[in-house]
Order: structure tokens, then sequence, then C-alpha cells
């Protein structure tokens, strides 16, 4: 076994993986798995910088996740960014807060090799499984970006288009600085557009429609199967490996765009950080499943935390 430690940076959220992994067996054990929301990508899409309160969160976190991966004694550490910190002009003042803090240079990684990462992390354990057939279309919606792969044992194909949750959010749902409650048709409708016309560009790279399993990964696709199982919390246990009809995606999605922020709220297994966000990612997912033609999403919580803990391992 080694020991080593993961850190995904995303638009959203910044996760921590702290495993024994095993190469030889294929086993990886987890110490310790936790998400903090930091929204690192705040207003990235509008100004093309960082903002100095979200870097602040970040950086706070950082320093959390390193007495923990001390604590635990981890020999190998790597730290992945995505999105957020791409696009953003500053993201030297990124880097080096993170080198400071954690003794590592965060790791910009392209879109393609952050669909690797994901596919591997998402289809590791799901060698063998018959009632899953392959090719697998693995799709890691985001807070600033949604990675498409498409592969069997290996990876075939890889896009990574900027779709995402936040992304979406803030470019459709905002008027003056606030989240409209509920957003009208025509936002609604501007937001499919944007997003049919990026499932558009990655159908030029990926085959979406040859897949016979779609595997969904992070918080938007979790959290609606946290909502399409009724939870009375966060239960990854139940999460993991849940499946969620495409009929059941659409009612869910369709209350979320039409619900207010404290009903969405009042949800028990809804993270406050995914309570503005949640509308825009669950109609990602939908519209990825109409574009397909998947009766059902296989939802995981293994992703691109894993795959990076691998790739260390």
């Amino acid at each position: 076994m080694t020991r080593v430690a993961a850190v995904d940076c995303g638009t959203n959220s910044i996760r921590l993986l702290v495993a024994d992994a095993d190469p030889g067996t294929g086993e990886l054990v987890d110490l310790d798995r936790r998400m903090t929301i930091v929204r690192l990508g705040q207003g990235v899409d509008r100004t093309g910088r960082l903002a100095p309160e979200a870097l602040q969160r970040t950086f706070a976190a950082c320093r959390e996740y390193a007495g923990i991966i001390k604590e635990h004694g981890a020999e190998r550490l790597r730290f992945v960014a995505t999105s957020a910190s791409r696009d953003a002009e500053n993201r030297d003042e990124f880097v080096r807060g993170v080198l400071d803090i954690l003794g590592v240079e965060p790791e910009v990684i392209s879109g393609d090799q952050e669909a690797e990462f994901s596919f591997t992390g998402a289809t590791k354990e799901l060698a063998g499984r018959d009632h899953l057939p392959k090719p697998y279309l693995v799709v890691d919606i985001g807070g600033g970006s949604t990675e498409f792969v498409v592969g069997d044992d290996r990876v075939r194909a890889a896009r990574s288009v900027d779709i995402g949750c936040v992304r979406m959010t803030e470019r459709h749902l905002v008027r003056d600085g606030v989240v409209t409650e509920p957003p009208s048709t025509e936002q609604i409708a501007a937001m499919r557009a944007d997003i049919e016309a990026a499932l558009d560009l990655a159908e030029e790279t990926v085959p979406l429609r040859e897949a016979r399993t779609l595997v969904g990964l992070a918080g938007s696709v979790t959290t609606v199967s946290a909502i399409a199982q009724e939870l009375p919390a966060y239960d990854s246990a139940a999460i993991h490996h849940s499946r969620v009809s495409h009929d059941r995606v659409r009612e869910i999605t369709e209350w979320l765009l039409r619900s207010t922020h404290a009903e969405r709220a009042a949800v028990p297994s809804m993270h406050p950080g995914r309570v503005d966000v949640i509308g825009a990612g669950s109609l990602v997912l939908l519209s990825i499943m109409e574009r397909t033609g998947a009766q059902e999403v296989v939802v995981s919580e293994h992703d691109i935390l894993d795959g990076i803990a691998w790739s260390v391992a």
C-alpha cells in the first residue's frame, strides 16, 4: 500500500482524498475524504480574474487540508486545479498561495487531462459488472466546465466544454447581482440554448450516442440522486452507484428551476453552497440525457479525485 493525498480544486469546491492505494489489486481505501465549497470561480466568467475573497476562502481550506495530510502521514501529494484557474489572468497568485501552504505547486491541467482522471476514478471499480454494458460515457459536471469521456477499458475520446453549474448560473440566471427567483422562461431557454451549443461542440470529438452506460459525477449529479431518493441527509453510501431515471431527472430539474431559494435550501441533503447553482447543474444533466437517449444515469461518488489519487500511486 502507498499512502497518497489528492486535492481537486474546481470552480465551486475544493476536495481532499487521503487514501491507501494498492496498484496491484486496484484497491483504494479511503482514510479521509472531504469537500469544502469555496466558489473559487466567483465572477471569473465576467471579470477574467480570481476574486480576492475567493482566493482567501480557498487558501483557508488549503490550510485545513494541510493539517489533515500531515496527520495521516501521506507519502505523496498531488494538487490539481481545473476550470476557474485555467481561465483567470491572476492564476499566478493562486499558484503561489497553494505552494506556500501545501508545499506543492498546483497543476493547472487541461480539459483532456481532467477528463482522463475523471474516467479512471469513475470506472476503475465498474470493471466486470456485466449489467453495466460498455462503452461508458462519463460526464463530470463541474462548476465551470463539463467533461465528456467515452471509453471501455481505456479512454477513446474526451472533450471539455464550458458549461458548468456556476458558469451557467452567473451567465443566465443572475440579474443585478442576484439569482432570479424563479428564472423566467426566457432565461431558461437561453441557458438551454447555451448548453445545446456546447453539446454540439462536445459531439464533434466524442461519440456521445454510442455509449451504452451513462455515468454521472460531481455535486450536481449526486445532489439530484439524493433528492430522487428523498434522503434525510446527504449519504455517500446511498448515492454511490445509485441510478436515477430520465423521467425522475426531468421532474427534479423542473422543480428546481421553479423553486425558491428557501425551498431548495430546505432540502435536507442539499449543501448550502449548491442552493443557487443546482438548477443549472441539473439542467446540464437533463440535456445530456436527452441528447444521448440515456434512460438512466449511474451516479458515482468516485470521480476525478480518485483518478488523481491513482495517478500518484
